[in-house]
């Protein structure tokens, strides 16, 4: 491990702890047939809520001799974002200002403020929160129509089973390619609980990422994914 990777693993850690982190995912792409491990937090308090998460991309052995790099860490991507709700007694609850900040270690960033609707059940067990935002792109990139719009899903004990949870998001975006005005991209999960098995902070699934004009692909693209997920 890269001493690179293993800053930032500790200094995600060491914030993941500070700010009540949620969990921690570890995914082979076998699209691009490298590891991913995604760090995750959700918190709502009375003022609104916080979500945040970063991934670190690395590289196997044989993509490393073909590159000529000599760490196994490939790069950062991280979003933190915040709604702000200081009316949750009221008619308009479900409603939130929303602002968030997407970067990379590639030099990309984005400021992005909009607004949120909440969607669920009688129970919370399956909700859905859909975006509209204003995008303001820094350093790398750019978009003739600044605009995004997003959704973001979970659906537990699904078909009735214990454990099973289905969960993603979308992302549909202006964003100036070789090919278009517009990117797409959305990533559903599917998670079982190893409870009975295991430990019931200990999940197995599957992610599929599925996008449009995204990453330099023109077109497009579908990358299948396995992986653990470990809930604190």
């Amino acid at each position: 491990m890269s001493k690179k990777l293993i800053i930032a693993a500790i200094a995600t850690l060491a914030f993941s702890a500070a700010a009540q982190a949620q969990n921690l995912q570890t995914f082979w792409d076998f699209g691009r047939d490298h590891p991913t491990t995604t760090f995750e937090m959700f918190k709502a308090d009375k003022f609104g809520d916080t979500f945040w998460f970063i991934d670190h991309d690395y590289v196997t052995a044989a993509q490393r001799k073909e590159l000529g790099v000599a760490s196994a860490y490939n790069g950062t991507y991280f979003e933190i974002e915040r709604g702000i709700n200081f009316w949750q007694d009221s008619a308009l609850k479900d409603l939130s200002a929303h602002i968030e900040y997407d970067g990379s270690s590639w030099g990309a960033g984005i400021f992005c403020f909009g607004a949120k609707y909440f969607l669920h059940n009688a129970d919370f067990s399956n909700t859905l929160s859909l975006y509209l935002m204003y995008d303001h792109h820094i350093g790398v990139g750019s978009a003739e129509i600044p605009i995004k719009f997003s959704w973001v899903w979970g659906m537990n004990d699904l078909f009735g089973l214990k454990g099973l949870t289905f969960k993603g998001f979308g992302d549909f975006w202006g964003n100036d390619t070789p090919w278009g005005k517009f990117s797409l991209l959305t990533e559903p999960q599917l998670w079982m609980n190893l409870g009975s098995l295991f430990d019931n902070h200990l999940d197995i699934g599957t992610e599929i990422e599925l996008s449009y004009n995204f990453a330099g692909h023109e077109g497009f693209m579908c990358n299948p994914c396995a992986g653990l997920r470990w809930t604190f």
